[in-house]
């Protein structure tokens, strides 16, 4: 199939690059130049707008930051150079209220796709994918799939894939919070990094989600490709959900504010797991004062 994925951050590299490897025809697109070359010069075409990329395109795949960056796009160039026939696949991590909105706009041809793992994860097919929309449309796209990962979770709805994506990702940001908690009151009671290495890294209480992370928890380490910025982005995601439904959630408050202080801190740019910065220095993680 002839397809374009728009975004050339870290996953959507990832996911240009796993469906050349599957045979596909890719054109890609980025607003910022300079970040599509490693995968230009795997095979790829690279656009220099969104209606070039578009054009001739069986599906067109969205992978961006945040709500505003895909209504830009979506809402923007998208609509109106997209063919009628062609499929619109968005894999960001959006709201369910904008998914609810492209669902609309696009219908019938809109597929929410989340994607629950990292880069790498994509890269080697071992990501799983959150399908969201129209049984046949998805159908029809089982060859782009298959060739993306043999994981995949089916929902009626793109909203519900939105829904599994963001409840997916809060149990890692909270998990992520309480390690760097744990690892906080080992410091403060004596335990050195390789007693909590022993102790909290081969616990059978890690999940392994959340096992990837240790080292960049228990070291602060900057490095990954989910950032401070996103993750608070994302609680806060979760928390609207929550909220439309009239229900409080006191525990993803705290982790959206700490998420929100780190970024505010120097470290938006950081991976989720340099949040246990934020516990080397005392009372520097006050808790939200309520809304």
């Amino acid at each position: 199939m002839n397809i374009a994925v728009l975004g050339m951050g870290r996953m959507g590299r990832a996911l240009a690059g796993r469906l050349l490897e599957g045979g596909h025809r890719v054109t890609v697109w980025n607003r910022l130049t300079g970040k599509a070359r490693e995968i230009v010069s795997a095979g790829a075409s690279e656009a220099q707008s969104v209606a070039d990329a578009v054009d001739g395109a069986d599906v067109v795949v969205t992978m961006l930051a945040d709500d505003a960056a895909i209504r830009a796009v979506a809402f923007g160039e998208l609509l109106s150079s997209i063919g009628a026939q062609t499929i619109y696949v968005d894999c960001s991590t959006v709201s369910r209220r904008l998914s609810e909105e492209l669902a609309e706009v696009f219908s019938p041809r809109f597929l929410a796709m989340p994607v629950v793992g990292s880069p790498a994860a994509v890269s080697a097919g071992q990501a799983t994918f959150l399908v969201g929309g129209d049984t046949g449309i998805a159908d029809r796209l089982s060859a782009v799939i298959s060739s993306l990962t043999d994981n995949v979770r089916r929902y009626d709805t793109a909203p519900l894939a939105v829904t599994a994506k963001l409840a997916t990702n809060l149990l890692l940001l909270s998990e992520v919070v309480a390690l760097a908690e744990s690892i906080a009151v080992g410091r403060s009671g004596g335990l050195q990094d390789d007693q909590l290495r022993e102790l909290l890294g081969t616990s059978p209480l890690m999940a392994p989600g959340l096992k990837n992370r240790f080292e960049g928890v228990l070291t602060g380490s900057p490095d990954g490709w989910w950032t401070t910025m996103l993750g608070a982005k994302d609680a806060g995601l979760a928390l609207d959900i929550a909220r439309d439904a009239d229900l409080e959630l006191p525990t993803a408050t705290v982790v959206r504010h700490l998420y929100d202080t780190a970024a505010s801190s120097g470290l938006e740019g950081a991976d989720i797991a340099a949040v246990t910065d934020l516990y080397r220095t005392p009372l520097r993680t006050t808790a939200p004062q309520g809304h």
